[in-house]
């Protein structure tokens, strides 16, 4: 009897603009493996019986977006090491009748930076604009490969605080007042606020104060150049845009439920960028 096709999804609320069927759709294609990956919009009152469902519905795990993160971490059976640090989960799988949650968040911030700034955990200080769940998957990542002081910045200084608390050693948290100084022997500038997205022309933070070697990233990836990373790249420091973390978040959940591991390639990017712009042209 032949295997049914491999099920799997993106869930959120709204989910219509996840470009995450199109990265696993370009997959599936690439590899001729027979399955199907669908967006999937659940209210947040129905996300509890959405999970506890996705076996009778033949899905073997899916990803979990915006509103989602913090309710799957409450509600899988079991969590990988990065979720339980995180506290977010981004990532599911169904394995021998327990529900297991994982982020691979961090593996996307660290292998975008990988594909092009290779080196870059050696460039350290690190400074992280914003405390909300994104940078916790950075701030993690940061830590998994050796950055030995890592600076939060935000807005509310007791968000910030919250996330050194919860990472300890090396991370330290701060208000925006303190940007300029933090910023003048720093080697990695982050930013995981949503400042600079849809054409809002606020700059996270002033990159003229970085040192020349500064590496200088946004997880923002529409648009995929960021006024932040236009300031960079006009001050000649090293950019990395958002697009790649997107793209590499993506590899771990793919070879769980559809049991090959992709390779993040320039079509696949290029089929994402011009999806982007498609969008943009429509605004």
């Amino acid at each position: 009897m032949a295997e049914a096709a491999r099920k799997a999804f993106v869930t959120g609320h709204p989910i219509a603009h996840s470009r995450s069927p199109k990265i696993h759709g370009y997959w599936l294609a690439k590899y001729g493996i027979d399955g199907s990956y669908q967006a999937i919009d659940v209210a947040p009152a129905d996300f509890a019986t959405f999970l506890k469902s996705l076996g009778e519905n033949g899905y073997r795990g899916g990803n979990v977006t915006i509103p989602h993160k913090e309710a799957a971490f409450a509600l899988v059976d079991r969590r990988d090491e990065a979720a339980e640090t995180t506290g977010a989960v981004n990532m599911l799988w169904l394995e021998e009748g327990a529900l297991w949650g994982g982020n691979s968040d961090w593996l996307g911030f660290a292998g975008n930076l990988d594909e092009h700034a290779p080196g870059w955990a050696g460039n350290g200080p690190a400074v992280v604009l914003g405390a909300g769940g994104a940078s916790r998957a950075v701030i993690h990542a940061l830590k998994q490969r050796g950055v030995k002081d890592i600076r939060i910045v935000n807005r509310t200084l007791a968000r910030a605080e919250e996330l050194s608390h919860r990472f300890g050693a090396c991370v330290s948290a701060h208000g925006v007042e303190a940007a300029a100084e933090l910023l003048a022997d720093a080697g990695l500038l982050i930013n995981t606020t949503s400042l600079g997205m849809h054409g809002d022309a606020s700059l996270a933070a002033d990159p003229a104060g970085l040192p020349d070697h500064a590496i200088v990233t946004d997880i923002v990836y529409v648009p995929l150049e960021t006024p932040l990373l236009a300031a960079a790249r006009a001050r000649g420091l090293k950019t990395v845009d958002g697009l790649g973390m997107l793209l590499h978040q993506a590899v771990p959940g793919f070879e769980r439920w559809f049991g090959m591991r992709p390779q993040v390639t320039p079509e696949l990017r290029r089929l994402i960028v011009a999806d982007i712009e498609g969008e943009t042209a429509k605004r």
